[in-house]
């Protein structure tokens, strides 16, 4: 099973994430779990969460780029889910070897993430807390998935991209099925 966890504080805003998601949610063993939808208070449910993630073969992260991070209740889901006993540490291998797919979109485009654009840094400089996050819990980092200059394309741009995503995830359930 995918578990796509998805974190978006403001969906009706974002087309991009619509698309990407509207590309997939009907594949066979793939789950769509909105945070913002289910937790609009920040009251995240500890046991429903690890209870969903128990099943899942891939975990997906998906959210727009926030200050160069997550958003806050992807946050929060990762300092309250994602525990010492349970995540890591003694005991805590429930999502050991499981794979985790980070898929982002950012409102700038690929060349401002470079020394010479806007955000002074490659695009990779950003990734290592929300890859040490699922390294740290002993799980397989997959090659993110990241849509550049997310509402500054166009909706044949935003398909294709769509496109490519359900691709990633049917040769994933392909080749773990």
């Amino acid at each position: 099973m995918i578990l796509i966890v998805y974190a978006h504080p403001h969906p009706g805003r974002s087309e991009a994430n619509r698309v990407l998601l509207d590309a997939v949610r009907d594949l066979p063993s793939v789950r769509l779990h909105s945070l913002y939808d289910r937790y609009p208070d920040f009251s995240i449910d500890v046991q429903a969460e690890q209870a969903l993630l128990e099943p899942a073969r891939l975990v997906v992260w998906q959210h727009p780029l926030y200050w160069y991070s997550v958003p806050a209740l992807l946050k929060l889901w990762f300092e309250t889910v994602l525990v010492r006993g349970w995540a890591y540490g003694s005991g805590g291998t429930a999502l050991a070897g499981k794979d985790c797919l980070w898929v982002t979109t950012t409102g700038a485009t690929d060349e401002a993430y470079s020394p010479q654009g806007k955000h002074a840094h490659p695009f990779r400089a950003f990734m290592p807390p929300i890859e040490q996050t699922a390294r740290f819990c002993a799980m397989n980092w997959l090659q993110p998935f990241t849509v550049h200059g997310a509402h500054k394309i166009d909706y044949e741009a935003l398909a294709a991209h769509g496109r490519r995503y359900r691709e990633v995830l049917q040769k994933y359930l392909s080749d773990h099925g």
